[in-house]
């Protein structure tokens, strides 16, 4: 069977073209908009001639589209998973009619993708948004999501984004890349004529690197996810890093993927499967070529036959020859041999379709093969080194790999440290097939179920506060020596304990020879503990390193035993753990009993969940199966010493990891006195190190290691001045307690101002309360600025009434909201206490505690006067007291 000949027509998509002028400004709630004084770039095909232009948008253009955005998840968000569904649904019709204009435009835009593809995904999607509620009835979208992609992005991975963000129920801002501008825009449009409400998608085009960044800054954007290039990626996490907004990335395109040619293939097959997605398509990740030694000759003559004639390959850049030049220079050099279907032309921008054969694992050509169509060949002897030859990337996207025995197969698949592999085939792409990245190809899944995910988050968690980013130098972070603490005194009656640190399951000294001073709440040494460095991180990763395979393949119920096992353990020190954990932050010892108590029953709810989160797996000839991370660093909060270690420690090796662990700096002993109940169960050692010392220095050793392949990180920035999480979350409450009281009062006020109420001692009374709740509220909002918290606000109640009736029942109203204004502030107060924070204890009493005191008084004697001249039902007396009373007392 032979190729045939493809149409090169584009009338549909230059008529689309003209009609905006050749000219395509920003899509923004719901249509084109191309403010004056813009600048534009130009958009090229592939022969570098200018197809038309698009709008560069300015800083105001992204606030536009964050407001337009926001707007828009209000409608979509409160339509049902039904009128969701149909509108993908109906998309999936428009874009089918329109597909002739689509393909076009992608192909105009180098970005070839079909319009199959694209109905495939959103009929996909439509059922999505169908069974949302449904099949996740404990998750609710994010908000507003900025969906960004490099500029050598296909439109197949830019939709794999926008259309599963939309399905559930959230509004998109799309910064489409190069590639992807023309058909972006045009899909907008496409949408709008599906029913799409407006500002629900926008699209900001430009030509600034910084763009995508800016986006994700908008304090109204609540995710980010990125597909593409490695380089850009990393780019664009520098910059929104510390701004709050959560991210996710998919960096597909700089992976290096293994074709992996077993002696057991049906060589013919994968021939075919290697001339395919070197030469005949446009691809997606980097190949390089893995064949066994023993049919490499066959392989190669095959590969020879089949290349013979082929036609020259066009080239994206004038730098991708020059890359190609150096690859095939490095290869004649070191001796290998170039198989190509005809000599290449000295210049220009068309090249031979070339395999480079004879490589060493080492070469430049190899580790990041050159793009366009060149293909690196390596060999190797056993089914062992292939699979070694196939993790020796950094990335892990794909492998593809060839043999029809089906145990070698499963094996391999299994042992390639990647996020799918292809058995016989290569890059088989469809939405309901979860695709990820492990190392260094991107942390999120994209398609299938899993995907969802990351567009969602529990129904009883709050959205992640925004914040701005703090002026941390980052070259310097955990350069800084530790703390050195001599206590004042000696007290020989009380000797501090010495403690060690637990790496790969012994008791150790930090390799330094350094220890740390435990400070008691009254500033008394406790105990001392290792003050560990990068050496002691190293020693435990190399140590879990050794135990986290074999943990991982441990059968589920193996781990559970594992997990019931610690937490039985930790059940028979529970009186000892409860002591220290007083000892430590100074609670009540009811308070720390409950704390193990709970710490007990996480780590059973870990042991329980072990055989329950992995099980099953998707029908057919798809296999599915969730994977280790591998080693994970944790730095542990100092709220709750040991329920956070026990939460994390559990939710960690349940799943298959290892964990090297970094107890609270300020109440390390909890951690420390744990590590006996470590030592007394079932968990081997290796899998768990806890190493005590500096957080932050310890955290740069942690994230500079190379193994490590994710941190759980608790840490507070210096802005924040040791202001406990609890305190600003409440003052937020507070904030919205007092707009609500001002808002009551207002609506009292305004009520006795009525013409057929006509009372104006309780109008200007109300009114003067209102105007104190407010003033209330605006001095929280202060504070928590001063002290670096984050404000957020929330939706302000309606009064519980717009009819007050009498000034008595409206007096009787505002006595029980002060006296709930009171019963917060006096909570406020007692937390502030219980986390150390005597500034917001002063706060509070000087600002409003004795303040509040007065007004429930005052509110008391004017009900009790009201009350005994009847006023509830006698209006002369009312009156008497509107005049006498209030008028007199507007104080």
């Amino acid at each position: 069977m032979e190729y045939g000949p493809s149409s090169t027509s584009t009338a549909t998509a230059q008529s689309w073209l003209e009609k905006h002028s050749r000219i395509l400004g920003l899509f923004i709630d719901g249509k084109f908009s191309s403010p004056a004084d813009r600048q534009t770039q130009d958009v090229t095909d592939s022969k570098a001639a200018v197809v038309c232009s698009t709008v560069c948008a300015k800083d105001e253009d992204v606030a536009s589209a964050a407001s337009s955005a926001a707007r828009g998840f209000k409608t979509w968000s409160d339509l049902s998973c039904y009128q969701r569904a149909k509108v993908l649904l109906k998309l999936a019709g428009v874009v089918q009619r329109h597909s002739q204009c689509v393909s076009e435009l992608c192909e105009l835009s180098q970005s070839s993708t079909s319009p199959a593809v694209l109905v495939r995904l959103a009929q996909y999607y439509a059922s999505w948004a169908q069974l949302r509620d449904t099949l996740m009835p404990e998750w609710i979208p994010q908000g507003v999501v900025a969906v960004a992609v490099s500029d050598d992005c296909s439109v197949y991975f830019l939709m794999l984004k926008v259309l599963p963000a939309l399905a559930m129920g959230n509004a998109v801002i799309v910064v489409p890349g190069k590639t992807t501008t023309l058909p972006a825009l045009l899909l907008a449009q496409l949408f709008m004529e599906a029913g799409l409400p407006a500002g629900v998608l926008n699209v900001v085009t430009g030509s600034e690197a910084s763009l995508a960044a800016k986006v994700a800054q908008n304090s109204q954007v609540n995710h980010l996810t990125y597909s593409g290039s490695q380089q850009t990626g990393e780019a664009l996490a520098k910059a929104v890093a510390g701004w709050g907004v959560p991210m996710s990335f998919s960096l597909s395109l700089s992976s290096v993927c293994p074709f992996i040619i077993f002696d057991s293939a049906d060589l013919d097959s994968a021939v075919d499967g290697v001339i395919e997605l070197a030469f005949k398509k446009k691809r997606d990740f980097q190949w390089v070529l893995c064949v066994q030694e023993s049919v490499l000759d066959s392989v190669v003559a095959r590969l020879k036959l089949r290349m013979t004639g082929m036609k020259c390959v066009a080239l994206a850049t004038e730098t991708d020859r020059n890359l190609i030049d150096a690859a095939v220079q490095e290869t004649q050099q070191q001796g290998g041999t170039l198989i190509q279907s005809c000599s290449p032309v000295s210049t220009g921008g068309l090249y031979p379709p070339t395999i480079l054969c004879g490589l060493a694992p080492s070469c430049e050509a190899v580790i990041s093969p050159p793009p366009g169509p060149v293909l690196p060949l390596i060999s190797f002897r056993s089914s062992a080194e292939g699979v070694t030859l196939g993790n020796h990337s950094p990335h892990g996207q794909a492998a593809s790999i060839w043999t029809e025995d089906l145990t070698l197969a499963l094996e391999s698949a299994k042992s390639l440290c990647v996020g799918s592999v292809w058995v016989n085939c290569h890059s088989v792409m469809d939405p309901a097939l979860p695709f990820c990245g492990r190392r260094e190809s991107g942390n999120c899944t994209d398609g299938g179920r899993e995907g969802l995910y990351q567009f969602l988050r529990p129904s009883h968690s709050p959205s992640f506060p925004r914040s701005s980013p703090s002026s941390i130098n980052y070259a310097d972070f955990g350069s800084a020596a530790s703390k050195f603490v001599i206590p004042e005194g000696f007290d020989p009656s009380s000797v501090p304990r010495f403690y060690s640190q637990y790496l790969g399951g012994q008791l150790r000294k930090a390799d330094s020879g350094c220890s740390r001073s435990v400070l008691a709440p009254g500033g008394a040494v406790l105990a001392h503990c290792p003050d560990g460095g990068r050496k002691d991180v190293r020693n435990a990763v190399e140590a879990a390193i050794k135990v986290q395979p074999g943990w991982m393949k441990k059968s589920p119920a193996a781990r559970s035993q594992a997990l019931y096992s610690l937490a039985d353990s930790l059940d028979k020190r529970r009186q000892d753990l409860a002591v220290s954990i007083r000892t430590q932050t100074g609670i009540p010892l009811d308070e720390a009993e409950k704390e193990v108590e709970l710490s007990i029953s996480r780590l059973s709810d870990w042991a329980a969940r072990c055989d329950k989160e992995q099980a099953g797996t998707p029908s057919g000839t798809a296999l599915s199966t969730p994977e280790a991370l591998g080693v994970l660093g944790v730095i542990l909060p100092n709220s709750k010493p040991l329920l956070s270690l026990v939460s994390l420690l559990g939710a960690a090796i349940a799943m298959g990891n290892a964990v090297v662990m970094v107890p609270s700096e300020k109440y390390p002993l909890p951690a420390l006195e744990f590590i006996q109940v470590l030592q007394a169960s079932d968990i081997p050692g290796g899998l768990v190190s806890i190493i005590t010392g500096g957080r932050d220095q310890l955290t740069h050793s942690l994230a500079n290691h190379s193994v490590i392949q994710s941190i759980w990180y608790w840490g507070s920035k210096e802005i924040r001045q040791n202001y406990d999480r609890d305190c600003e979350a409440l003052i937020n409450k507070m904030v919205n307690l007092e707009l609500y009281a001002g808002y009551t009062y207002t609506s009292m006020a305004h009520y006795f101002k009525r013409d057929d109420v006509a009372l104006n001692g309780f109008a200007k009374f109300f009114k003067k309360n209102s105007e104190e709740e407010r003033e209330h509220a605006e001095k929280f909002m202060e504070f928590q600025n001063k002290r670096g918290g984050r404000i957020v606000l929330q939706d302000v109640k309606k009064p519980e009434r717009d009819e007050w009736d009498n000034g008595l029942i409206a007096m009787q109203c505002a006595l029980q909201l002060e006296k709930n204004v009171n019963q917060a502030l006096l909570d406020l107060h007692k937390v502030a206490s219980e986390k150390g924070d005597p500034h917001l204890c002063d706060f509070l009493e000087t600002h409003y505690l004795n303040e509040q005191v007065e007004a429930i008084k005052k509110l008391g004697d004017h009900i009790t006067n009201l009350s005994k001249m009847d006023a509830g039902k006698n209006r002369m007396a009312e009156y008497l007291f509107d005049k006498h009373t209030l008028d007199g007392d507007s104080s």
